[in-house]
């Protein structure tokens, strides 16, 4: 222990600023990340067709929920930046399929504002997949 000028003794204590530092630190993160997983999830009631095959798994998937929210392979993405966001895909492999997952209860102009922007950002192919499309 150590002596004050006073003769008295001082009491040692631990610093844990920096631990409280690291607490809020690891909050903060995991408060992001929970977002983004929470987001991921998207809940469809897709519609059915009599005529459905089976889709590539090399195709961009663009989902569109029931809140009319859209999504580019799992992540979500703003309405007006849908055609940059699937010309971007396309850079990479230009014949690739898109296809559209839909709820059942989307209304057909959103539905049809979705694959606009797909074949303007230079889709050539693209579809709307139904229940028995599992691929």
């Amino acid at each position: 222990m150590r002596r004050s000028r006073r003769g008295g003794h001082e009491e040692q204590g631990v610093d844990i600023s920096p631990l409280i530092d690291m607490v809020f630190i690891l909050l903060i993160f995991f408060m992001v990340t929970t977002t983004f997983v929470k987001d991921a999830q998207v809940e469809l009631e897709r519609p059915s067709a009599a005529s459905a095959k089976p889709a590539s798994t090399k195709a961009i998937r663009v989902t569109l929920d029931r809140r009319g929210e859209v999504y580019v392979d799992g992540r979500p993405v703003r309405a007006w930046m849908l055609q940059s966001t699937v010309r971007e895909q396309l850079r990479a492999a230009a014949d690739r399929p898109v296809l559209v997952v839909t709820d059942a209860g989307v209304q057909a102009r959103k539905l049809i504002d979705v694959i606009d922007q797909c074949r303007l950002a230079g889709a050539r192919d693209v579809a709307v997949a139904t229940e028995k499309e599992a691929g």
